[in-house]
């Protein structure tokens, strides 16, 4: 939701999630070939699997990336009021009527 108070110079993380990803990668890939090495399976799968939510997560970062920027409203547009939904029908005509479902069984 906007409010207003949003810094004017706020930019995207996309990018310092991108190299978060790519040092995971590493990391997991370096990680999971070290254990296969030493014999330590469960370890290996782990790292694997660690793996493959980094290798995700990149596609997903450079997907965005490349989706480029998306519309955000400049300093001339007011910032929004929450929206509050309304629990009963107070319009006209609703007096005095019972919710759907809850007259009596028709037949």
């Amino acid at each position: 939701m906007r409010t207003g108070s949003e810094p004017v110079t706020a930019r995207s993380p996309l990018r310092m999630r991108f190299w978060l990803s790519v040092w995971g990668l590493i990391w997991a890939g370096g990680g999971t070939a070290v254990f296969l090495l030493t014999s330590h399976p469960g370890w290996a799968a782990l790292c694997g699997v660690l793996l493959l939510i980094v290798l995700v997560d990149l596609v997903v970062v450079v997907r965005h990336i490349r989706q480029g920027p998306h519309f955000q409203p400049g300093r001339d547009i007011p910032p929004y009021e929450p929206v509050r939904e309304e629990h009963h029908r107070t319009g006209p005509g609703s007096a005095g009527r019972a919710p759907p479902g809850t007259g009596p069984p028709a037949g």
